[in-house]
């Protein structure tokens, strides 16, 4: 039962999600034309309108309470046009829109941590119905309700079904508003009626609905006809009848000065005409589907639409991954197998050359279902810079390029915080504080931050690049200073510098703000790029701007990798670390006044590590002219790197340690994990950028 509900939430938590990503782009575009078309308003009315349906049947009532309201604002709005909002209150309208959205995302961040809803959602839901009274002159507020209020008025509504739910089913009244909100789709609000009426907020409403039944009233034969599709739908609905009333009838039944008490008398006549036997004849006699093909062969083709995209769940795709990497490794080892050596095996050696072909496609396929575009990350920006320009008094624009870049879904999710701190940080830090100072420097008083996304081999490269006032290195170098990471006297180089704002605690700010000043921020895109296997820098020119680059893996599951041997261990380096690899003779090293060894490449001197020594693997070569140096280079670390031999270039899949070993902090060995080769031997992963800190 458990499982069942936790994929109705699933589902829910989903399908809300990527309507708010959806709601806030669409208000984002039209605050930029200062108008909404009218694609947008029915798009943010059927938005609200289905986030108000799924939280009444999810019972998060604080949601569904907003969505509602909101729901009501754009129903005036669309049947009024955009122009019942003069100009002056549409920045109202605007703010109001992402008050809602940030509710909701606040709520939906609730229920993903399992805590309790808001339940105080007066100011917000004030503010809705203030916004109403104001574009309607201070009318009725309540208008958009008024044909649910008066189900059957006037005997506009002849045609009756009177429908009854499966005996002990449970929350009646929020089925009674889910078979509402269907009958919506097919058939326009002023053209029905239902009774009770209050089935979203009345849950006393469920105990009328089990003794007389839910009761839809339409004005047209035609659309009771095509409900009654809908409502056989409904796995709830135990039987249901059709009834006809006539003018006369209707007449009689309507008191005289109280409309609404009137479907009461009419809902107690229908159980006495209700016996059991009665749905057969009905469903029997209900061939209205010539009204209804039109829109059937319309839903067809919805679905067929529907079915060409599906959503999987990602601990799917990560099983799937790594039984293709098993595959892989198993395909390696029986054609690499000792037993082979020396047969002459035409026909295996045919076969095993198309298993690879065949492996090396499953391996593409596996891979690029979990790759996914930036864009949605890249999106989430424009509202972080709408609401800093807004806060700040600053003016800025965000340009994105290269959105449709593809990288590991894992990955995308992690890299959402750290370029949300970037951004944040060239808003805050970066562009100038007025328009005046722009001006004064000859630059355009909007500032541009340019937010990049591009594929190079196996990484990919995001860049945040502002033209705002670049880091000033005395102000960074002295507030290093006095918080002690740096010390008095020593000539650093501007790269240095640059490094301590990725320090934990390092702002230089001098008072914490809403957005800056308690140090957290750069320190953690650093640790979040690196968690994932990237590195951050970041260059600046003082009066120019900013720019931070992030080089991230495209996928943390499989690799393009070197294998090198130490004596009669093998190691696996990722091929992106490796810039060149030498022969050399003793002569070609030169050592520095602690005894360390340095190589010499074009005009620059790297330090050399040896991997019997950093390892203590006595099997190693100790002459440089027996073995090769590998020149690496991760983020702001260059170093040269000596090993014995150089086994070959392969894709390996890449395999995390067991946890127990993070106890002994090998990460910060430069053990970054392991891989299987293929005559089933462990090759250990090195983490390039972490290599080198032991030797510093």
């Amino acid at each position: 039962m458990s499982t069942g509900n936790d994929s109705i939430l699933d589902a829910y938590l989903f399908e809300t999600n990527g309507l708010l990503e959806q709601l806030d782009s669409i208000v984002l575009a039209a605050e930029q034309q200062d108008t909404f078309s009218d694609d947008d308003i029915n798009s943010i009315f059927r938005i609200m309108h289905t986030i108000k349906g799924s939280s009444a049947m999810m019972e998060y009532n604080s949601l569904m309470t907003i969505a509602h309201r909101a729901e009501d604002l754009f129903a005036i709005i669309r049947e009024k046009s955009i122009a019942i909002v003069p100009e002056s209150l549409r920045p109202n309208l605007f703010d109001l829109l992402f008050q809602t959205i940030d509710f909701f995302r606040q709520e939906i961040d609730h229920i993903e941590n399992g805590q309790s809803l808001t339940d105080d959602i007066d100011t917000l839901l004030q503010k809705i119905n203030s916004f109403i009274t104001q574009i309607q002159g201070g009318g009725d507020e309540a208008q958009p309700d008024a044909s649910s209020a008066a189900p059957s008025a006037s005997g506009a509504f002849p045609y009756v079904l009177q429908i009854f739910f499966d005996e002990g089913c449970g929350m009646e009244n929020l089925r009674a508003f889910m078979l509402v909100t269907s009958i919506k789709d097919i058939c326009a609000e002023e053209e029905f009626s239902y009774y009770p009426a209050d089935v979203e907020h009345d849950a006393s409403t469920a105990a009328q609905i089990i003794e007389s039944g839910f009761r839809l009233s339409f004005a047209k034969a035609s659309d009771r006809d095509n409900a009654i599709h809908v409502v056989t739908d409904m796995g709830f609905v135990r039987t249901y009848q059709v009834i006809d009333e006539s003018p006369e009838t209707k007449a009689e039944a309507q008191p005289a000065q109280e409309p609404a008490p009137q479907p009461e008398v009419a809902v107690q006549s229908a159980p006495p005409a209700q016996p059991e036997p009665q749905p057969k004849p009905v469903k029997a006699a209900s061939p209205a589907p010539a009204p209804a093909t039109p829109s059937a062969s319309k839903a067809e083709n919805t679905v067929h639409h529907k079915e060409s995209l599906i959503s999987v769940n990602l601990s799917k795709l990560d099983t799937l991954a790594a039984v293709v990497g098993e595959i892989v490794i198993t395909e390696s080892m029986v054609t690499a197998s000792p037993d082979l050596k020396g047969l002459r095996l035409d026909s295996f050696t045919k076969s095993a050359r198309q298993l690879r072909k065949l492996t090396d496609e499953l391996q593409d396929v596996s891979m690029s279902l979990r790759m996914v575009s930036v864009s949605a990350t890249f999106q989430k920006m424009h509202r972080i810079v709408r609401d800093m320009c807004k806060k700040l008094g600053k003016q800025a624009r965000l340009t994105l390029i290269g959105e449709d870049t593809e990288v590991d879904k894992t990955i995308v999710d992690s890299i959402g915080d750290p370029i949300m701190h970037i951004v944040r940080n060239s808003m805050d830090h970066g562009i100038e504080e007025t328009a005046q100072e722009r001006i004064d420097a000859g630059k355009d008083p909007v500032g541009q931050i340019i937010l990049s996304a591009r594929h190079t081999g196996s990484e990919v490269i995001i860049e945040v690049q502002d033209d705002g006032q670049g880091v000033n290195y005395d102000a960074v170098l002295n507030k290093a200073i006095r918080q002690g990471l740096a010390v008095p006297g020593v000539d650093y180089s501007h790269r240095d510098i640059l490094n301590f704002l990725l320090a934990p605690g390092f702002s230089t700010n001098t008072e914490v703000t809403e957005f800056s000043g308690r140090g957290v921020g750069m320190d953690v895109v650093k640790k979040n790029v690196e968690d994932v296997g990237g590195t951050v820098s970041i260059t600046s020119e003082p009066g120019q701007g900013m720019t931070t680059t992030l080089k991230i893996p495209l996928t943390m599951a499989i690799m393009d990798g070197m294998e090198v041997s130490v004596g009669n261990s093998v190691f696996t380096i990722p091929i992106h670390n490796i810039r060149q690899s030498f022969k050399i003779q003793p002569s070609d090293l030169i050592q520095d006044a602690s005894g360390g060894e340095l190589f010499r490449r074009m005009g620059q001197f790297y330090p050399v590590v040896r991997m019997r020594d950093l390892y203590q693997i006595p099997e190693g070569r100790e002459n440089v002219e027996d073995g090769i140096l590998i020149w690496l280079e991760s983020g702001e670390h260059s170093y040269c790197l000596f090993v014995d031999e150089l086994l070959g270039e392969q894709q390996v899949v890449v395999k995390p340690l067991p946890s127990y070993l993070n106890s002994f902090n090998i990460k910060s060995r430069g053990i970054a994990g392991c891989t299987i080769l293929g005559d089933g031997n462990i090759s250990i992963i090195l983490d390039v950028g972490n290599l080198y800190t032991p030797i510093q």
